[in-house]
């Protein structure tokens, strides 16, 4: 099948003078943020964007290139679709707060809100609980609308208030309140699923349920279609306490080990950003990057090598928290673009049959 890449009139005079607005509003933004990781004490730091794995996701899917060695042999070789595994390698090394801004790639990813390469601002404390984050994200986005000097983030008609307290809600609670839904029944103390039970929830609330869905298919469902239709509307809201099998770089909560120390953040109902308690257990963390292994090769018919550096790293690595904030779709919010292309400022040209 053949694909060619389709006309990009980014550049033409016309259409730049109409992005510009959010292109220097993005510059602000990022400067500005730059400053509070400086005067927060943290280092910024650079990572590769050639690494042996990109990530272990099920659901992420990568770009893959080859190195060419001096004598002419070949070695894989992939885009990261994140910084993590390098930064929490620097972690080990023995750095306490860090921050990055890097160029990410995803493939099968474009639309309004996504990007085949888009800039992920990730940063880490060590010794420090992810409650701290949650409150770094609240001064970062309050940070974000000062500094374009907006009262409120927005997107195709939606309003948060980034100066007000932000909602915070478990997982659980926001399955019971908005789908009518007793999530954790189908999530035993070890961690494991039951899919019998889920499906028979999804179809008692009038959810369609397929023979092949999985655990994780049937909780992605009711996240996208009952719940994320209700988060970050009028303010922002922390979505906390991840089920554990839906938090596979994340170690489990010391309150209830049916899930994990993880939250994303909303505003507008667009997704922001995804924070952890960051799992340093080797053995576990690689039992669960076999498992969305295993899942993305009967989803995809494919796999990603694992990192065993990354893995080696983890018992070096400090107790942390760590988070990946998309950069982009927070610029998106404060400057009121509708588009994740109209605050690059040179789009990835696209192809089409």
């Amino acid at each position: 099948m053949n694909f060619s890449a389709k006309a990009s009139p980014w550049w033409t005079p016309s259409v730049h003078a109409d992005r510009r607005p959010f292109l220097v509003g993005r510059n602000a933004i990022q400067a500005a943020l730059r400053g509070f990781f400086a005067r927060e004490d943290f280092i910024e730091v650079d990572t590769a964007a050639l690494q042996v794995s990109p990530g272990n996701e099920a659901h992420l899917h990568a770009f893959a290139t080859e190195a060419l060695t001096t004598d002419g042999q070949t070695a894989p070789f992939y885009l990261h679709t994140s910084p993590e595994f390098a930064c929490k390698k620097l972690l080990a090394a023995g750095e306490e707060r860090i921050s990055c801004f890097a160029h990410v790639y995803r493939n099968r990813e474009r639309g309004p809100l996504h990007h085949p390469e888009f800039t992920m601002l990730e940063w880490y404390r060590a010794g420090e609980s992810y409650k701290s984050l949650m409150m770094d994200c609240v001064r970062i986005l309050a940070l974000a609308a000062e500094t374009v000097k907006t009262p409120v983030l927005a997107y195709r008609g939606a309003e948060s208030d980034p100066f007000a307290g932000p909602e915070r809600i478990s997982v659980a609670e926001a399955f019971d309140q908005h789908a009518g839904i007793d999530l954790l029944a189908s999530v035993a103390a070890d961690g494991s699923t039951d899919r019998e039970h889920l499906a028979a929830e999804l179809r008692r609330v009038g959810m369609r349920v397929a023979d092949d869905d999985g655990w994780a298919d049937l909780f992605s469902r009711v996240l996208v279609e009952r719940i994320e239709p209700h988060l970050g509307f009028g303010r922002i809201t922390i979505l906390d306490e991840y089920p554990v099998s839906e938090a596979a770089l994340a170690r489990p909560s010391a309150r209830d080990p049916r899930v994990a120390e993880r939250f994303e953040l909303y505003a507008c109902g667009v997704e922001l950003a995804n924070g952890f308690g960051e799992l340093t257990n080797a053995a576990e963390q690689r039992r669960r990057f076999e498992i969305e292994m295993a899942e993305k090769a009967r989803v995809y018919g494919e796999t990603y090598p694992l990192d065993e550096d990354f893995l080696a790293a983890l018992s070096l690595m400090p107790e942390a928290s760590g988070i990946a904030l998309g950069f982009d779709r927070l610029v998106m919010l404060a400057t009121g673009a509708s588009r994740i292309d109209q605050v690059l400022w040179a789009p990835v040209a696209e192809y089409g049959r």
